[in-house]
């Protein structure tokens, strides 16, 4: 009986947390137009945040041949994570997609985490495949902690297949080490 009732208590503070995430990780506004300009938004806040904190990035960015900027709310809970954000790829001709990410993992932590992802291409083979193909990567470990509005956090940069990833941590307080699968796909909605 005791078991019976940590597992319905597990399962049900996993259901709560996969509903605060949904709302966190939802983009905002009512319309597709208005989601695509919050979008937008998200994008260049979250460059300008790395500019500021990270003086290479720019020509980095300049010098590549797209960007992928994603907001991500992630919930990690004893021995699970669940991750889900969206984003905007952009060639260096303006051409830009719309993309959501989901990602679930399993590993020991707790916190909640909102971050901002940007991905820098170097080769146009790299932002096609992930523009087309998605992407999917596992193994995480990392450690942020920040509380209210302190600042934003820059965590490493991670040069991997013609990729450079910044990740910024706008709020939340979070320890893990977690493997992830992590999948970024097309917004039907906003393209």
């Amino acid at each position: 009986m005791r078991r019976f009732a940590t597992i319905h208590r597990s399962l049900f503070v996993a259901v709560l947390s996969w509903g605060l995430l949904a709302g966190c990780a939802t983009t905002q506004g009512n319309t597709p137009s208005e989601k695509r300009q919050a979008v937008q938004s998200m994008r260049d806040n979250a460059l300008a945040t790395l500019y500021k904190t990270r003086a290479d990035a720019k020509a980095k960015v300049a010098a590549g041949y797209g960007t992928a900027v994603f907001s991500t709310a992630n919930v990690n809970l004893l021995i699970a994570s669940f991750s889900g954000g969206y984003g905007v790829a952009k060639d260096k001709n303006g051409k830009q997609v719309y993309m959501r990410m989901a990602e679930a993992g399993v590993g020991l932590g707790a916190g909640v985490k909102d971050v901002r992802t940007i991905f820098v291409f170097h080769t146009k083979e790299a932002f096609d495949q992930f523009v087309n193909s998605g992407w999917e990567f596992g193994a995480h470990a990392d450690a942020a902690a920040k509380a209210g509005d302190k600042g934003a956090a820059v965590g490493g940069e991670v040069t991997i297949a013609g990729i450079t990833i910044y990740q910024i941590t706008e709020a939340g307080l979070a320890l893990q080490a977690t493997v992830k699968g992590t999948k970024f796909y097309k917004d039907d909605e906003l393209n």
